[in-house]
C-alpha cells in the first residue's frame, strides 16, 4: 500500500498505545500524530494532513462526531474512522453524516482496525456487517413511517452542539465564552436556545442526554 500516515485521537492512553502497536506493525504505516482532545485533533489534522484519522467518539471539549465534521473541512482528503464503545444506529448515522468513512466498536478494534484502515486508505468505506444491518433496519423503519425523533445533529447548530458538550462537562457560561472566544451573553443565548430546542429544563438533563449519546463519558 506504500507509506500511510495515521493520526490517533483518543484520550485513553492504553487505547492509543494498543492501536499504535497494531498499526505500526504494518509495513509502511506510521503514526504521524496523537491527540487527546477533539480541538487538538482538528489542529493537528489541519497542519499535518494525515491520510487517516482514527478518533474516539467521547473526546474532551469537543466530541469525535463534531471533530470529524471539522477535520473533513480543514483536510478534505483525510479519511476518518470513528471508534465507539457501543453500536447504535443513531451513532453510526451521526458519524457518517459528519463525514466519517468507517465505524468500529472499541471491543472489536484489535480484530478489525487494520482492515478498516486498509479500506479507508483506499477511500473505501468500512462498516461491520452488524453496523450495516443496523443502518438498514433504521432505513426500513423510516420508510415504513416510524421515523425516530430528530437527532441532536438535526435539532441543533454546530455551535450549539459544541456548547452542549461544554455544559455537560460542567463549564460555566463564562468558561464556555472563553473556550469558544465569544461573549458570555452570546453563550447564555445559545444555552437558552439549546434548552428550548431540546425541551430541557435543567443542565442535569443535558448531562444525561450527553452521556446517553456518547457525547461525554459517564
Amino acid at each position: 500500500m506504500g507509506n500511510l500516515r495515521i493520526m490517533i485521537a483518543d484520550d485513553h492512553d492504553l487505547m492509543r498505545r494498543g492501536i499504535k502497536t497494531l498499526l505500526e506493525a504494518q509495513p509502511g504505516w506510521e503514526i504521524c500524530a496523537e491527540a487527546t482532545k477533539g480541538r487538538d485533533a482538528i489542529a493537528k489534522a489541519e497542519h499535518l494532513r494525515p491520510d487517516v484519522v482514527i478518533i474516539d467518539i467521547c473526546m474532551p471539549e469537543l466530541n469525535g462526531i463534531e471533530a470529524t465534521r471539522q477535520i473533513r473541512k480543514v483536510s478534505p482528503r483525510t479519511e476518518v474512522l470513528v471508534l465507539s464503545v457501543h453500536h447504535s444506529e443513531y451513532l453510526i448515522r451521526e458519524a457518517l453524516d459528519a463525514g466519517a468513512r468507517g465505524f468500529v466498536v472499541k471491543s472489536d478494534a484489535d480484530m478489525e482496525i487494520v482492515s478498516a484502515v486498509e479500506a479507508l486508505a483506499s477511500h473505501r468505506p468500512f462498516l461491520t456487517s452488524y453496523a450495516t444491518e443496523m443502518l438498514l433496519a433504521g432505513r426500513r423503519a423510516r420508510d415504513s413511517g416510524s421515523r425516530p425523533p430528530a437527532s441532536l445533529g438535526e435539532r441543533l447548530t454546530t455551535r450549539e452542539r459544541e456548547i452542549v458538550q461544554l455544559l455537560a462537562e460542567g463549564r460555566t457560561s463564562k468558561e464556555i465564552a472563553t473556550t469558544l472566544n465569544i461573549s458570555a451573553k452570546t453563550a447564555e443565548t445559545h444555552r437558552a436556545n439549546i434548552m428550548r430546542k431540546l425541551e430541557f429544563h435543567s443542565v442535569g438533563e443535558i448531562v444525561r442526554y450527553a452521556v446517553r449519546n456518547q457525547i461525554i463519558d459517564p
